[in-house]
């Protein structure tokens, strides 16, 4: 247990004697050589018609937590999401969805972890040196037409074009307006004033 922690402790001495990268100064650019700055930044790529999801739980009678596909099933109007045996696992019509945003997390690695629950003195300093992974995840909030109840269900993706895809397409099929950095699907009567 002691060779153990001073491996350890040999470590973190080391990570944090490492060389870092010195500040490079800018090299100068001319206004004229700078591409013209639009007011709206392009549309992403059309998402492709399937793709890899995690289903990370929320639709009501389906809490497992599982990986599959997600396929747009544009004949039927619907998001549909498939286990990993390609069977059907549930689906959401385009017009249950109310809103639409993409989020993200940032993951400590298990690695990381376990070294910053070691007893050492500064040890658990470590964590803030661990690189972090970021996960994207696609959040739908929607009306569940067998229940009449709202509901949120997300999905984990792959990457972070693959996300901003996903939202811009999945907002057009579900005729969803944009909010923010969010697509809402706006009340009948909601831009009446009283």
């Amino acid at each position: 247990m002691r060779r153990f922690q001073i491996m350890c402790a040999v470590a973190v001495v080391c990570a944090l004697a490492a060389p870092t990268r010195a500040q490079r100064p800018r090299t100068g650019v001319n206004e004229s050589q700078q591409p013209a700055a639009s007011a709206h930044p392009a549309p992403p790529p059309p998402a492709p018609a399937s793709f890899k999801a995690k289903y990370e739980g929320g639709f009501t009678g389906y809490q497992k937590k599982q990986t599959g596909t997600l396929n747009f099933d544009d004949a039927g109007g619907r998001l549909v999401f498939k286990d990993k045996y390609m069977r059907e696992y549930f689906s959401l019509p385009y017009k249950s969805l109310a809103a639409l945003w993409g989020d993200t997390r940032a993951v400590t690695s298990n690695a990381a972890r376990v070294v910053s629950a070691v007893p050492i003195y500064g040890i658990g300093l470590t964590s803030l040196l661990m690189p972090k992974s970021k996960s994207r995840y696609l959040v739908a909030q929607f009306d569940d037409p067998d229940t009449q109840m709202t509901g949120a269900t997300s999905f984990k993706l792959e990457s972070k074009e693959l996300l901003a895809s996903v939202l811009a397409t999945l907002a057009q099929k579900a005729e969803l307006k944009p909010r923010g950095e969010a697509f809402i699907r706006p009340q009948p009567g909601a831009d009446k004033v009283p």
